[in-house]
């Protein structure tokens, strides 16, 4: 759904980027006095689960 701007909702924004799946990564690093103090990297997948990809943890039975 598009705005008066030409823009697109957030909601389908998401909806859109959750269907095909996004990675996600970066790189952190604290320095003091060119000294790396702490590094993390940071890589991640976010993707909806459907009948296509099911779900990695067993369905609890209401």
């Amino acid at each position: 759904m598009t705005g008066d701007d030409g823009g697109i909702a957030l909601v389908d924004l998401l909806d859109r980027l959750l269907a095909g799946g996004v990675v996600l990564a970066g790189d952190l690093t604290l320095r003091i006095a060119d000294v790396d103090l702490v590094r993390i990297d940071l890589k991640a997948l976010v993707s909806s689960v459907g009948d296509a990809v099911p779900s990695p943890w067993k369905q609890v039975e209401p």
